[in-house]
């Protein structure tokens, strides 16, 4: 593996001034290493098409449809263990700590959609900020051992890449921006607001980040103190309003 290419990539996108010389850089690094697939988006939200939080991506040519039809979100191990993850991970490994989920079986569903589909394994780089995840690049096709130091890396790749590209689409300063009440939500608690806001249950919320539903209420509870909110159609109504969810 060239580990001179992900340092010269971290120049080079700084250097880019349009979205496609971006994109067209990352895939050709990303090609020397073997990933086929990617994907560079914001983080999703619940009940939202996820294309729509896309910056950039090249996956098999049925997996999208298959994806969305099959409502694998809701169930995908690698995104359930993204939303608790502070560094990159594996694909496997995030199978492998989800083993004892009671959703195990469609999650092996999924993941055997995916092998047939291409995506054998891979590697997926959370972005954080100040109010939690805001994105992630996952990397993937046939299976592919990324040493220590190139994990880092692509680690700084796809920072890199996550925001030059919101830069050139006029999208960084939103979201850099944090509302001061958000800097009283931590990480977790905003993440039930935003599923909340979507209009999940607790139970729902609970499965979604694999916690239990005592635990959901307690972060509502938590964040309907510290938003000195009456109910949760208050906490909702506040959240919008001070743009702690878009």
């Amino acid at each position: 593996m060239n580990i001179h290419s992900l340092l010269q990539l971290l120049v080079i996108i700084e250097e880019c001034k349009t979205t496609k010389s971006v994109v067209s850089e990352l895939e050709q690094v990303l090609r020397s290493y073997k990933f086929d697939f990617y994907g560079l988006l914001k983080q999703p939200r619940p009940n939202v098409e996820i294309s729509s939080f896309m910056l950039a991506s090249r996956w098999p040519e049925n997996w999208p449809v298959t994806y969305e039809n099959k409502r694998y979100m809701l169930v995908d191990p690698v995104a359930r263990y993204l939303s608790r993850a502070q560094r990159p991970f594996r694909w496997r490994d995030a199978v492998t700590a989800l083993k004892s989920d009671p959703l195990r079986r469609r999650m092996e569903q999924m993941m055997a959609d995916a092998r047939a589909n291409g995506l054998v394994d891979g590697y997926i780089f959370p972005i954080h900020g100040r109010n939690g995840l805001l994105g992630s690049l996952t990397i993937g096709g046939e299976a592919v051992d990324l040493s220590p130091t190139e994990l880092s890396l692509f680690d700084a790749v796809a920072r890199k890449a996550f925001w030059r590209l919101l830069e050139l689409n006029d999208e960084a300063q939103a979201l850099e921006e944090g509302s001061s009440l958000a800097a009283k939500l931590t990480k977790r608690e905003m993440e039930v607001l935003s599923h909340l806001a979507d209009g999940m249950t607790s139970i729902e919320i609970s499965r979604l980040l694999a916690i239990s539903n005592h635990t959901v209420d307690w972060y509502m509870n938590s964040i309907q103190d510290k938003l000195d909110a009456k109910n949760r159609q208050h906490i909702v109504a506040i959240a919008f309003r001070n743009g702690l969810i878009p």
